[in-house]
């Protein structure tokens, strides 16, 4: 039979989010939704009540992650659209998600202070201060190459200084959005957090002097705006704690810029300053001294640190590193793990040519994988059949070799912006030498991560699974599938 008009397909979003919605405890348990480029993130009242082997064994499901949210991983461009539908569906429900939401927030903090190391919070609210920025940094990244381009073959000079302006804009200001991310995350006024910051990048700061040493505009960079924002969040704190309310108005705002900003003046610039030049320092060392062991750990070890989380102490490595150089040189290396993840996802694929169901994951998985977005193949493939992880970290640290290589011949290759990986990083990419140079170097780096990948996974990877049933398989992966943090 032939179904409705108004009947949605299996395969559409808003059959998915329906069959999403009573496996995660229905509307009740749902306190909040939201998603980012792979993950469907809920806030759930009781996450004891998600059927988690049913969601499972959903086709549009790649994997799931608990952590302060129940993470569902649904892949680029599916995961939004499946998210509308399903905020759709508890809008249209009796109201009784809302009236729990409060009791869902304090399960939520409870759970969150209970499974949540120090470590894993300081690295969170690292990341929730600069990730946002990252959109601004591609598209900026984006107009700068364009620009350099046609600075390079001569054309459209009358457009060329504009291109800059636009790409240099963000970058000459980011301290300030730095400072407003921080205090809005640290529980200041965010506004605050951006006047303190934008004392690092003010150009007035030349005539300040202090025991001797004067201060250069931008000296620290978004370290030394981080440091001074947060600190504005401390002295903000302490002034709504001591001050009369009916001075705090008044008092607050001029004490807190005030103090944070003297002391941003005359010791966290310095401060803040040295560390940044140590860190790019540090890196280009690295890379031109140590480049092949370098490139081989860091592209070999960064999928594992995906898993922990802990890559996202690299963002504001990153982020100084662009703020200085123009590009960060460790992005390219670490893009190299993506490229293992797929040529050991292809290996997989060749070798399970009657695995259909395993295949036709693979098949929806590679394009993202391709252009850098890794979850769909990591929770979907390589972390459910184990040992295709491992070569995969194998294919990275190969890719990563190569790139370190050239890097001690001088030859390096950087990225103007964080965020892509994979081929979508062609566009941001840059270096010490030609475009087209940096470019071939890249794109040799990805080959070498997927030949690796491909060639440790038909030798290594995959174990007894050529003589597995499908069904076996199936089962060895549902239960191999782990949960694992946030990435």
């Amino acid at each position: 039979m032939r179904p409705s008009p108004d009947e949605p397909r299996a395969d559409s979003p808003h059959a998915t989010a329906a069959a999403l919605l009573p496996l995660v405890g229905g509307p009740a348990n749902v306190t909040s939704v939201a998603h980012c480029m792979t993950r469907l993130r809920l806030g759930l009242a009781d996450p004891s009540l998600v059927d988690e082997g049913r969601l499972r064994a959903l086709p549009a499901v790649l994997g799931v992650v608990s952590d302060d949210t129940y993470q569902v991983v649904l892949g680029p461009g599916v995961v939004g659209r499946v998210t509308t539908a399903f905020e759709e569906l508890l809008a249209a429900g009796d109201g009784t998600a809302a009236r729990l939401a409060a009791r869902g927030a304090a399960l939520k903090e409870e759970r969150r202070r209970r499974n949540a190391t120090p470590l894993k919070l300081a690295l969170r609210r690292v990341a929730d201060i600069f990730v946002p920025l990252i959109p601004a940094l591609i598209g900026c990244g984006i107009i700068a190459g364009v620009g350099g381009l046609l600075v390079n073959a001569g054309l459209l000079p009358g457009l060329t200084p504009a291109l800059a302006a636009i790409a240099s804009g963000f970058m000459a200001l980011i301290a300030v959005f730095v400072g407003h991310n921080t205090a809005k995350e640290f529980g200041g006024t965010p506004v605050l957090g951006g006047a303190v910051a934008a004392v690092v990048v003010y150009p007035g700061v030349a005539k300040v002097t202090a025991f001797g040493l004067v201060l250069s505009p931008g000296q620290g960079g978004v370290l030394g705006a981080l440091a001074a924002a947060l600190l504005g969040t401390y002295v903000e704190k302490w002034c709504h704690r001591h001050i009369p309310p009916t001075l705090d108005v008044l008092l607050t705002p001029a004490v807190t810029v005030l103090l944070a900003g003297l002391a941003t003046l005359y010791g966290l610039m310095y401060v803040a300053g040295e560390i940044s030049t140590a860190i790019g320092t540090a890196a280009n060392w690295l890379l031109s001294t140590t480049g092949v062991l370098a490139g081989l750990l860091l592209g070999g070890l960064f999928l594992p640190l995906v898993m922990l989380g802990l890559h996202q102490a690299l963002i504001p490595i990153h982020t100084t590193l662009i703020e200085q150089q123009g590009y960060t040189v460790l992005l390219p290396v670490l893009a190299m793990a993506g490229a293992g993840q797929v040529g050991a996802a292809t290996a997989v694929y060749v070798r399970r040519r009657h695995d259909t169901s395993l295949r036709t994951t693979i098949r929806s998985a590679l394009p993202a994988g391709l252009l850098g977005v890794g979850e769909p193949l990591i929770y979907g493939v390589s972390l459910p059949l184990g040992r295709p992880f491992l070569t995969a970290c194998a294919g990275g640290a190969a890719g990563g070799a190569f790139i370190g290589f050239f890097a001690m011949l001088g030859h390096q290759v950087g990225a103007t912006a964080i965020g892509p990986s994979g081929w979508a990083l062609f566009p941001l990419l840059a270096g010490s030498q030609s475009l087209l140079m940096t470019s071939a170097i890249y794109a040799g780096g990805l080959a070498t991560g997927y030949a690796v990948g491909f060639a440790a996974t038909c030798a290594f990877g995959l174990g007894g699974l050529d003589e597995e049933t499908d069904g076996t398989r199936t089962e060895r992966a549902e239960a191999g599938r782990a949960d694992a943090p946030a990435g």
